[in-house]
């Protein structure tokens, strides 16, 4: 509740959001006005003339159209706040990225205060905010992605109906790859989840032969997998493009280096994963005939989280040559343009100019949501998996800690002369059963569960991504120069 109040109040004067792209950094391209266009192609102002013909009481003037190659340089400005105001979805942008932020610095002090209190038993309520976070960012993809549905020329819909089914294969041959080759541990944990979950049920005088088979469970993963990738297939597609763009932009050999590691940074987080290429030879790396140990299994996941977190952060800081060279399409636009013959009307020639600021907030939600996803899933994935930011004894790891029960539930009860109300024992009682069924709880979802999920959805998120980039680079590279 306290951030809850803190983010209604500052946001409306300090946002993240608006500083990305108010920060001075980033230049539009103005449309021109008809009157700087008849200029150029040296026509006089149209006034009302006798041969104008009238219907109903109405002028009807004929479109002005100039020829395309006429010699015409757009002016450019600065983002500013008020030109904010005019860029579609830029309200859901700014809720994202300023709630995103909130939800981490949320994150940041939750991990402080259990890093110094060690606290046991308590609920972490970093977990809540980082679920409402991937909340958001499901419904802002999926308005987007129904935008695209609503068009009915253009081939999206087909597009991304056609990735959802290569994504669900893809994730269904995933799934049955052993743990030799992909250790994310989903096998381990859905064998504890179900042992777990039929310990319960008998406790509770239940009789049941499992929660959920595991041929269910991977299809309703493989399910969500595809929509995840439906999701990010125009993500990834405008991610390609911007990466070209951005570095025909630059000639700074550092920062197309950067371009080009933030570009492969998905394939790199998917590597991680992968045993026989990063694993065992990062672990054990063979020294002439001998392997030498260089670190243990838990050193290697906690270097694993800390590489996706500065793979996320080279994302954001390589957001403004993304958007800038998105923003620089307008540019682009008007001189292909003047490489053709033929005559273009005013009006449309101001919609291609304007169009392409006009939706600089989609085109940054499209950069921002997967980068959102990824950092969040991975938060995830250490608290709720038992992992740690340091190298720690295997004693002292969060996961390993009992969840210690309050010494008043155990205590003795202090001895009255009078015995209680009938009422007040039925809700101890009650308190009780209440208190073992979530302890119950607790050992049925437990760290290897989200362990083994949460590794595969932050594995299965940057697969996503570098898929449909990597595609994307094809279609553009080649496909379009064709």
């Amino acid at each position: 509740m306290v951030m809850a109040s803190v983010i209604q109040k500052i946001i409306p004067h300090y946002s993240f959001a608006r500083w990305l792209l108010c920060s001075g950094s980033l230049q539009w391209y103005q449309h021109p006005t008809e009157d700087e266009l008849r200029s150029l192609a040296g026509k006089q102002q149209k006034g009302q003339k006798k041969k104008d013909r009238k219907y109903n009481g109405h002028i009807d003037n004929k479109p002005l159209t100039i020829p395309k190659d006429i010699d015409l340089q757009l002016e450019t400005k600065y983002i500013t706040e008020v030109d904010t105001l005019a860029l579609h979805y830029f309200p859901e942008f700014q809720w994202l990225v300023d709630f995103t932020v909130a939800a981490t610095v949320v994150y940041l002090i939750t991990e402080l205060y259990y890093c110094v209190a060690q606290p046991s038993g308590e609920m972490n309520i970093s977990v809540v905010w980082c679920l409402l976070v991937l909340a958001f960012v499901i419904k802002t993809l999926f308005s987007l992605t129904a935008h695209y549905f609503k068009l009915e020329e253009g081939g999206e819909r087909s597009l991304c109906i056609t990735f959802a089914f290569f994504f669900f294969v893809k994730a269904m041959a995933i799934l049955i790859v052993t743990e030799n080759y992909l250790e994310f541990g989903l096998e381990t944990g859905f064998a504890n989840f179900s042992d777990s979950a039929l310990q319960f049920l008998q406790h509770q005088g239940l009789e049941s032969q499992g929660p959920i088979s595991k041929l269910t469970f991977k299809l309703v993963l493989a399910l969500l997998c595809a929509l995840i990738g439906a999701f990010l297939t125009f993500p990834g597609l405008r991610l390609a493009q911007m990466h070209l763009d951005a570095l025909n932009l630059t000639t700074a050999k550092v920062t197309q280096t950067l371009l080009h590691i933030n570009f492969l940074s998905p394939l790199i987080m998917v590597l991680l994963w992968v045993k026989p290429i990063t694993k065992d030879y990062i672990m054990n790396p063979t020294l002439g005939k001998e392997s030498v140990p260089l670190m243990t299994e838990q050193t290697y996941d906690t270097l694993r989280l800390w590489a996706i977190l500065l793979l996320c952060v080279l994302r954001l800081a390589m957001m403004r040559h993304h958007l800038q060279a998105y923003l620089n399409l307008a540019q682009k636009g008007v001189e292909q343009m003047k490489k053709e013959a033929g005559r273009i009307s005013t009006v449309d020639l101001q919609k291609m100019v304007a169009r392409v600021f006009y939706y600089l907030c989609v085109i940054a939600l499209q950069y921002v949501a997967p980068l959102v996803m990824l950092l969040h899933t991975t938060l995830l994935l250490k608290t709720l998996g038992g992992h740690s930011w340091g190298v720690y004894p295997e004693e002292d790891l969060p996961c390993t800690h009992e969840m210690n029960s309050d010494p008043a539930v155990g205590a003795a009860p202090i001895a009255t002369p009078t015995p209680a109300p009938m009422v007040e024992a039925g809700a101890r009682a009650s308190v009780a059963q209440l208190s073992m069924a979530l302890g119950g709880l607790r050992t049925v979802f437990s760290p290897l569960l989200f362990r083994g999920l949460l590794s595969f959805l932050t594995w299965w998120i940057a697969a996503c991504l570098f898929s449909t980039s990597l595609f994307g680079l094809f279609y553009h590279q080649y496909l379009m120069a064709a």
